[in-house]
């Protein structure tokens, strides 16, 4: 799912109030006969750096006319061949900015606004002193703002938006404050630091831009008093604190953009009145409370209302009628309700607004009927989103009278009835999304007649009959989500023949029969395909090898039979691959073990026969499941199947003598290697096998012989776990016979060094009760003369934390093992305790860097042990020598999913990257969802999964598995539901706190373990 009114759309509606002074080249009356040199040379270096010129602008740069005539260029009447004005905006030139700019003394505007310039912004403009205009706007200039900029002293617009700014904004600038600034404009850009406070003596500023950046701190009260301001617009920001109130206070507002930030306090009731002029109000995403105010009204003007994702309560606006010129209304993911008197009149009162484009009411708390009054709002109207709530009734039939809508969401409500039959006439759709609702009847055939749909969401719902063929008609259609209905009948060839579905095919748990066409092929481009749990039959189409991009196919649950074809052999992008429950028969075919890809493979209840492959997805037990076929031998040794049997016919004619010496030959072949290999290792490396670090005399000294032996010659019935740099076995260790657990590298694997190192690096500085405990290393060379390394850690005899929470379907244990709450809450306990440790209480800084499910161990008395640091960091500058091999690698570091987001947009490892890993694990372990879920698409992830059903519905999405623990509640102090409950909405609450999208908004490990044990303690007393 994604967030329905995107960032790049509320960006969009404030760029519409942004209209800096467009720069116009004067005209040149005639060819001047002597010109300036100076001017002419700065413009030739200018030429010099441009490296890209499409449309043929530059290049014509030459002596053959004067270059007050080249263009883009204008030249002052009164001084001839003085250049004035340089403008070559939106000419896709490519480049950079020499310092000779600088010698254009006569120089009053520079346009070179939507280009593609690189580099720095020379200090030498600050040698331009009759410079009025500077725009630089959208380019790809990089490091700091010149601070020469000041001697601009006519200055009065500065354009340095969305380029590649760092740094903070020079002090320097500060002199131009008293002068002549009317606009300035340094939004998307990189830049940190406070706003500075000397912008309040501004007082001619008019504009100014510094959204989307790296600004802290509060907003300084002496902006204030900028009375001529008409744009303020400093939103998706680390800003914090409450809104001076005299930033309310400046009538001339036209657009007050204050949205994704960490503001909060009550919300001035009475700004329509204090900002009577105001045409855009954008503070979504804070955390400002109390009731809307009644007196928005007011602003009759006014355009964009944008207040979603804050603690906004009380009633909705019922005044809203009067706001004509309203274009976008916005109040999604808040804690408003419904008066009882008044119902959604506020909905109707929205009638009146025959501009209005956007409306999204999502995510608060509505209740009653869906009015029929949506019916009547203007066909203007592009968006109406009203999802997550808990609105009933059933769809208007009207609805299908707007037909300007491009995007219709009315999902996970308690909407009943069935899909109008008019919807066809909505013919600009491209999003439709009711799912999960109650939603009965039939898909109408005139589906078919939005031919611009993209994106089809119906899921969850109570629909019946066919798939309607004429589907076939939506050539743009990219997703379709029909599953968990009651639809039967075929799947139509026309709709399995869109080529343009790429995104998903998801039609499971419905009762669909016949087989699966082989037009399936024609979806080249697919990534997902889940058609499990219907009745369909026949054998799996060879057709299906067309769709080379799938990453998930998923046919179990179905009647399949024949063979696994040999097609599926060109599926090698697949991670999930389920045909379990099916009649397949036939072998196990051995190209699924060169799928370097599969994570996941369910071939389980089926007819299947012959050798288990031993390589690739079938080396991990965890990682597939074969149960319930019977004719299967051979295999790792954990599965527990029966041996093989091969009977080898020889060549008739063949001489006794040759076939008793060619096996002899082979074995003095072998003998003699390993003889080689072992003189070769005993000069090298058997005196004195390698530790990296002080460790339990008692096992100061392991040899790789040592380890051979404990694993049995790293015998497969002994592997526990495998990633990507290593594998685990299980080991017996020395006469003593302990049980440890040894990591050994793939040393041929990129990387895998430099994660041994890190964890030795790591592990030799820290000592935790939550903390894997290690007993040695083994740093040698094995019997062949090759590098070897390996970990030896204390054998956690209850796995791991994924294996706890995500038993694979069909697991062998006859006794599933389940997690309660008491144990989850512990467990989050003791996670969070490490990391802690980790980041404030082991001298230096530690960050993990890949916190997850499986990394988690479970020891005997079900304490948590966080494990693998292969990808850990010294924050500590003390030891950054020691840091320094892990901190150069390529991409991003971690696994999708637990990876802080800020880390794909190149930022460097932190504790709060560590906090945004633990809040999606806490996430995880109690609502049993992993981030990878098939569900989270399109920008919709388990963060905001959770927060929509914070608190009311969060037994919703809580793992049913957990109501178990009900009975152990005390009932003299709160029912054990409403406990439970409690409990919860104060865990998940704070999950949502450490996975928020913001690194500055996290929560600290600290309060985190004070947090979740003070919860613990008030849930289980005892």
């Amino acid at each position: 799912m994604e967030k329905l009114i995107p960032t790049s759309f509320i960006l969009a509606c404030i760029a519409l109030f942004i209209n800096p002074t467009t720069l116009k080249p004067s005209s040149v009356e005639a060819a001047l006969s002597i010109g300036n040199e100076t001017d002419r040379l700065a413009l030739l270096a200018f030429k010099d750096r441009i490296t890209q010129d499409p449309l043929n602008l530059i290049t014509p740069w030459n002596n053959s006319i004067h270059y007050c005539k080249w263009k883009g260029v204008s030249c002052s009447t009164r001084h001839p061949g003085r250049v004035t004005v340089l403008n070559l905006a939106a000419k896709k030139l490519m480049g950079s900015l020499p310092p000779q700019l600088g010698n254009l003394s006569f120089l009053r505007g520079i346009n070179l606004e939507n280009n593609s310039f690189q580099g720095m912004i020379p200090q030498e403009l600050g040698r331009l002193s009759r410079l009025k205009h500077l725009n630089l706007n959208a380019n790809e200039f990089q490091g700091q703002i010149p601070t020469n900029l000041s001697y601009c002293s006519d200055i009065q617009i500065i354009g340095l938006k969305q380029n590649n700014l760092v740094g903070k904004i020079p002090e320097e600038l500060s002199s131009l404050s008293t002068k002549k600034l009317k606009g300035f404009y340094v939004a998307s850009n990189e830049l940190t630091g406070s706003i500075p406070h000397w912008l309040g003596n501004a007082s001619s500023l008019v504009q100014l831009s510094m959204s989307v950046n790296y600004f802290q701190g509060t907003i300084p009260s002496e902006l204030g008093r900028l009375l001529n301001l008409k744009l303020f617009q400093i939103g998706l920001n680390n800003l914090v604190g409450e809104v001076p109130p005299s930033i309310y206070n400046i009538s001339s507002l036209l657009l007050l953009g204050l949205s994704f930030n960490r503001f909060y306090g009550k919300f001035p009731q009475d700004i329509g009145f204090t900002l009577p002029n105001l045409l855009g109000l954008y503070v979504g995403g804070n955390q400002f409370t109390g009731h809307l105010p009644v007196s928005i009204s007011n602003a009759s003007g006014l355009q964009d209302f944008f207040v979603a994702e804050n603690n906004f309560t009380g009633t909705m606006l019922t005044n809203l009628g009067s706001l004509k010129d309203l274009v976008g209304f916005t109040v999604a993911r808040n804690q408003l309700e419904t008066d009882e008197a008044e119902g959604f009149s506020f909905l109707t009162s929205l009638t009146n607004c025959s501009n209005l484009q956007g409306l999204d009411i999502g995510m608060n708390r509505f209740k009653g009927e869906l009015p029929t009054s949506i019916a009547n709002f203007s066909s203007s109207l592009q968006l109406l989103i009203v999802q997550f709530t808990q609105i009933s009734g059933s769809i208007p039939e009207g609805i299908t009278n707007l037909i300007g809508l491009t995007q219709l969401v009315i999902s996970a409500n308690l909407i009943t009835g069935e899909i109008p039959e008019g919807i066809g006439k909505l013919e600009r759709l491209e999003d439709l999304r009711l799912f999960d609702n109650r939603i009965s009847g039939s898909i109408p055939e005139t589906i078919g007649n939005i031919t611009k749909l993209r994106q089809i969401y119906l899921f969850g719902n109570n629909l019946s009959g066919h798939i309607p063929p004429s589907l076939g008609d939506c050539k743009q259609l990219e997703l379709l989500f029909l599953s968990g209905n009651n639809l039967t009948g075929f799947i139509p060839k026309e709709v399995v023949s869109l080529s343009s579905i790429n995104l998903a095919f998801y039609l499971a748990r419905n009762s669909l029969t016949g087989p699966l066409p082989m037009e399936v092929g024609n979806m080249s481009n697919l990534v997902k395909l889940d058609v499990s749990n219907n009745r369909l039959s026949g054998e799996i189409p060879s057709t299906i090898s067309k769709c080379i991009m799938l990453e998930s196919l998923r046919l179990g649950d179905n009647l399949f039979g024949g063979r696994i074809p040999l097609s599926l052999s060109a599926l090698r992008s697949l991670n999930y691959l389920d045909l379990s429950i099916n009649k397949l028969s036939g072998q196990i075919p051995a190209y699924l073990q060169n799928f370097t890809l599969l994570q996941s493979l369910n071939l389980s209840y089926n007819d299947l026969e012959g050798e288990v492959p031993h390589e690739g997805v079938f080396r991990n037990v965890s990682a597939f499941s074969i149960v319930e076929n019977r004719k299967l031998c051979g295999g790792i040794e954990i599965l527990g199947l029966p041996t093989c049997e091969v009977q080898v016919k020889p060549k008739r004619g063949t001489p006794i003598a040759i076939k008793i010496a060619i096996p002899v030959a082979l074995l003095c072949s072998v003998l003699l290697v390993f003889l080689l290999g072992c003189l070769c290792w005993k000069k090298r490396s058997e005196s004195s096998p390698s530790t990296m670090f002080p460790v339990n005399e008692r096992f100061r000294q392991v040899s790789y012989a040592e380890i051979v032996q404990a694993t049995n010659q790293f015998s497969s019935s002994n592997l526990i776990g495998e990633g990507r740099y290593g594998s685990v076995y299980k080991g017996v260790l020395g006469n003593e016979g302990t049980v440890v657990a040894v990591k050994v590298f793939k040393l041929t694997e990129r990387g895998a060094a430099k994660s041994f190192m890190a964890e030795c690096n790591t592990l030799r500085s820290i000592r935790h009760r939550n903390l894997i405990k290690i007993i040695t290393t083994c740093s040698s060379i094995d019997f062949k003369g090759v590098d070897f390394k390996a970990l030896i850690f204390e054998f956690m005899p209850n796995g791991n934390l994924e294996e706890w929470l995500h038993q694979c379907e069909g697991d062998q244990n006859e006794h599933p093992r389940s997690l309660s709450l008491t144990h989850r809450l512990s467990i989050a306990i003791d996670v969070a305790s490490a990391l802690e440790y980790l980041h404030h209480h082991c001298g230096a800084v530690i960050v993990h860097g890949d916190l997850k499910p499986s990394n988690i161990l479970i020891d005997s008395d079900m304490t948590a042990r966080v494990g693998d640091f292969g990808l850990a960091r010294f924050l500590s500058d003390s030891l950054l020598t020691i840091s320094q091999p892990q901190t150069s690698s390529i991409g991003i570091r971690g696994t999708v999913g637990y990876v802080a987001p800020e880390y794909g947009m190149g930022s460097k490892s932190s504790i709060q990257g560590d906090v945004y890993s633990f809040g999606i694990l806490v996430l995880e372990m109690f609502t049993g969802r992993r981030p990878t879920d098939m569900i989270f698409e399109d920008g919709w992830n388990l963060h905001q999964f959770t927060k929509a059903a914070l608190p009311q519905r969060v037994m919703e999405i809580a793992d049913p598995s957990l109501l178990s623990e009900l009975p152990s509640v005390d009932e003299n102090i709160m029912t054990g539901n409403e406990k439970i409950k409690e409990c919860l909405v104060a865990v998940l609450t704070i999950g949502a706190s450490c996975s928020m999208e913001s690194p500055m908004e996290r929560m600290d490990m600290r309060d985190v373990v004070a947090e979740l044990s003070r919860i613990r303690t008030k849930t289980f007393p005892h």
